[in-house]
């Protein structure tokens, strides 16, 4: 067993969640998967990511959710309160996937050179 857990978050039917675990498998990195939908996340644990990432990461801006959220309600969305209130809500707008390793974000999203470089 490896010295560390490497948690990957995200949203099973999410295509992007696809192909990063479909890498992560093909490459033997061993991992566990904490689907938003079925599991929820935490204040907490979106406080301790955007004090590590920022909360502008953390959105995704470019995603349907955020597309179809009334320009009212992204409106609102200036600071990490407000961020984190839209998120616990609607967990489909957090980037994703968000690969932690022991509480730290790892990566965010899914590049295949940046996975290369930092997990092999």
């Amino acid at each position: 067993m490896s010295e560390f857990t490497m948690i990957v978050y995200g949203i099973k039917n999410c295509n992007t969640v696809k192909s990063a675990l479909d890498w992560l498998k093909k490459h033997n990195i061993e991992f566990e998967f904490h689907d938003y939908k079925k599991s929820g996340i935490t204040t907490a644990k979106l406080t301790e990511w955007s004090k590590q990432v920022g909360w502008e990461s953390l959105v995704n801006k470019r995603g349907t959710t955020w597309r179809q959220l009334d320009e009212t309600v992204q409106a609102k969305v200036t600071n990490e309160k407000a961020a984190i209130a839209l998120m616990l809500e609607k967990n489909s707008v957090i980037k994703r996937p968000l690969i932690e390793v022991n509480n730290k974000v790892l990566m965010l999203g899914f590049d295949e050179a940046d996975y290369k470089k930092k997990l092999n």
